[in-house]
C-alpha cells in the first residue's frame, strides 16, 4: 500500500480520488488551507510559491503527490481580479508544491500536477492531442504557465505528469451539476450553434486515469478525456434522451455572452481533444461514449 499527498482534496475530483485510494487501503494525507489538522490533514500555504508553504518533512518518503488545487474557472464572472485569481491560484500553488518536492531529501517519485484541455484553445473541428501546440486565449495562457510552474520538481529529477482534464461529468459538481436541473425540467438545449466540440470524461474514469498516471511511467502532458468527443448539440440531445425530456430550447450566443461575459468564449469555443497518450499506454475507459457516461452520471 502507498502513501499519497493530495491538494485540492475537497473539490469534485479530489474528493472522489481520495475516496478511491482509501477504499483500496492506501494512506491519503490532505493538504488543507484551514480547519482542523492532525492525522491525514496538513495545513499549507498555497500562495507561498516556495518550499516554506508545506511543513518540512510532509513529503518525506511518500509514494506520490497529486496536486489538484485551483480556483474554479466557471465559479465567478471573469473580472480582472478573478482572472488573476484563476492564474495565481494555479501557478503559485504549483510552485509551492514543486519547490517542496524538490527540497525533500527522500523525494516522492512522482508529482501529478493538474492541468486542463484549455491548453489547446478553440480548435474548431480539428482534432488535437498532446503533440499539438498551445492555442490562444486566456485559458491557454494560464495552462502554459500552470504547467511551467512545476519545473522545480522536474529539474530535481522527479517524474511530473500533467493530466489535461476535460469536462468532468458528474451530478455532484461542475457543468453537469448546473445543467441537470434544467434538463430534468425540460428546459435544456444546445448552447449557441451547438456545433462546438466538447471533450468530456466521466468522474469515475477521471479518477481511474489519475491513478493510472500514479502507477505508470508517463510524464509530461496527458489528456484526460474520453476517446469519443461529441458536439454540444449531440451531448444535449443525448441528455434529453437519457432523461426522457425535450432538449429543444437553445441558449443563444448573445444571451450567453451577456450572462457570462468573457467566460462565454470558452463555453462557445470548440475543443476536439483526443487522449492519444492514454490510449497508447493501454488505459481502458469504463465510459467511452456520451451515452455510457450519462448512464453512470444518473446512477451516481
Amino acid at each position: 500500500m502507498s502513501t499519497v499527498i493530495v491538494s485540492g482534496a475537497s473539490g469534485l475530483i479530489g474528493t472522489a480520488l481520495c475516496a478511491s485510494l482509501e477504499a483500496d487501503g492506501h494512506t491519503v494525507t490532505r493538504l488543507v488551507r484551514q480547519g482542523k489538522v492532525g492525522p491525514g490533514r496538513v495545513l499549507w500555504n498555497p500562495r507561498a510559491a516556495d518550499a516554506t508553504g508545506i511543513p518540512a518533512g510532509t513529503l518525506e518518503g511518500v509514494d506520490a503527490v497529486v496536486h489538484l488545487a485551483g480556483a474554479g474557472v466557471g465559479d465567478k464572472r471573469w473580472t480582472d481580479a478573478y482572472k488573476r485569481e484563476i492564474l495565481e491560484s494555479r501557478t503559485l500553488s504549483t510552485q509551492t508544491v514543486a519547490a517542496a518536492v524538490a527540497a525533500t531529501e527522500n523525494k516522492p517519485p512522482v508529482l501529478i500536477s493538474a492541468s486542463a484541455i484549455g491548453f489547446y484553445g478553440d480548435t474548431g473541428d480539428t482534432a488535437v492531442d498532446e503533440d499539438s501546440p498551445a492555442g490562444r486565449g486566456f485559458l491557454a495562457d494560464v495552462v502554459v504557465q500552470w504547467e511551467g510552474a512545476a519545473d522545480a520538481a522536474r529539474e530535481a529529477g522527479v517524474r511530473v505528469a500533467h493530466p489535461r482534464t476535460g469536462l468532468v461529468m458528474s451530478k455532484w459538481g461542475g457543468a453537469w451539476q448546473r445543467m441537470l436541473p434544467l434538463f430534468k425540467a425540460g428546459l435544456g438545449g444546445k448552447l449557441g450553434s451547438g456545433q462546438q466540440w466538447w471533450s468530456w470524461i466521466s468522474l469515475r474514469d477521471e479518477v481511474r486515469a489519475l491513478r493510472f498516471l500514479i502507477d505508470s511511467d508517463l510524464s509530461g502532458p496527458v489528456n484526460l478525456t474520453a476517446p469519443n468527443p461529441a458536439t454540444n448539440a449531440a451531448v444535449t440531445a443525448a441528455m434529453g434522451r437519457a432523461l426522457k425530456r425535450p432538449a429543444l430550447l437553445p441558449a443563444p450566443a448573445f444571451a450567453l455572452k451577456a450572462a457570462l461575459g468573457e467566460f462565454s468564449v470558452e463555453v462557445l469555443g470548440s475543443a476536439r481533444v483526443t487522449p492519444s497518450r492514454l490510449e497508447r499506454a493501454g488505459f481502458t475507459w469504463l465510459d467511452p461514449t456520451i451515452e455510457d457516461a450519462l448512464r453512470t452520471l444518473l446512477a451516481e
